[in-house]
C-alpha cells in the first residue's frame, strides 16, 4: 500500500498537473469558442468560396483523429518559429478541433430562429455582418449555451492527449507518480477527483442553463 508520506509527496506533482489541465482547458475552450464563431459565420456566407472553406474545415476536423491533428500542429509550429512549445500545440489542436463542433452547434440553433428577423434587419439597412453580429449571433449563442457547456466538458476529457507531446497534464502527472510509487489505484483516484473538480461545476452550470432556457421557451 502507498504510505501517507508517499501520498503527500505526490500531491504537489498532481496539483501542478491539475493546474496545467485547467490552463489547457481554458485556453482551448477560448480558442474553440472564437474559431467556432468564425467557422459558423463562414458557413453561412452566400459566397461559395467562404462557405466551402467552412465546410472543408468542419469535415477535416471531424474526420481526422484528434491525435493526428495534434501531431500535425506540434510538428508544424517549428516551421513558423514556435518550436518547443508543446502546450501551445495542445491548445491549438484541441481548441481548433472543438471549434468544428461549436460551429455546428451554433449553426443548428441558428436555423431555429425566425427568418423574418433577418429580412427585417436587412430592410433596416444592416449589412450581412451587422445582422449576424447584432441579431443572429446573440440569439443563437443563447440557445446554444447548454450544448456549448457540454462541448467544453468534452474539451476537458480530451486534454490527456497533450501527454503525447510531453505536456505534463493531470493524467500524465498521475502516470509519473504511479511509476514512482507502484500504486495505481490511490493515484488514479486522485486523478479522477481532479477531473471531477473541473467538470462538476461546469456540468452544474449546463443543467441550470438548460432548465432556464426550457422555462424561457415555455413562456
Amino acid at each position: 500500500m502507498i504510505s501517507s508520506a508517499q501520498m503527500l509527496n505526490a500531491l504537489p506533482d498532481l496539483g501542478r498537473g491539475l493546474w496545467v489541465t485547467l490552463e489547457l482547458t481554458v485556453l482551448a475552450a477560448v480558442t474553440s469558442f472564437v474559431m467556432g464563431h468564425v467557422i459558423w459565420w463562414l458557413r453561412g456566407r452566400s459566397l461559395p468560396l467562404w462557405r466551402g472553406i467552412g465546410h472543408l474545415y468542419v469535415s477535416l476536423m471531424r474526420g481526422v483523429p484528434s491525435i493526428v491533428q495534434l501531431f500535425i500542429v506540434f510538428f508544424s509550429l517549428p516551421l513558423i518559429g514556435l518550436g518547443g512549445k508543446p502546450l501551445l500545440a495542445a491548445v491549438l489542436a484541441i481548441g481548433l478541433n472543438s471549434a468544428a463542433y461549436v460551429a455546428e452547434i451554433l449553426r443548428a440553433n441558428y436555423r431555429t430562429l425566425p427568418h423574418g428577423q433577418t429580412e427585417a434587419s436587412h430592410a433596416l439597412g444592416l449589412s450581412d455582418f451587422q445582422v449576424w453580429w447584432y441579431v443572429s449571433a446573440p440569439q443563437a449563442l443563447r440557445s446554444s449555451l447548454p450544448a456549448l457547456v457540454n462541448e467544453f466538458t468534452l474539451v476537458v476529457k480530451t486534454t490527456p492527449l497533450a501527454s503525447v507531446v510531453a505536456v505534463t497534464e493531470l493524467t500524465y502527472a498521475g502516470q509519473l507518480v504511479i511509476a514512482r510509487t507502484y500504486q495505481a489505484t490511490p493515484v488514479l483516484a486522485l486523478v479522477v477527483a481532479g477531473y471531477l473538480l473541473i467538470c462538476w461545476p461546469t456540468l452544474k452550470v449546463a443543467r441550470r442553463l438548460e432548465r432556464r432556457f426550457n422555462r424561457a421557451r415555455s413562456h
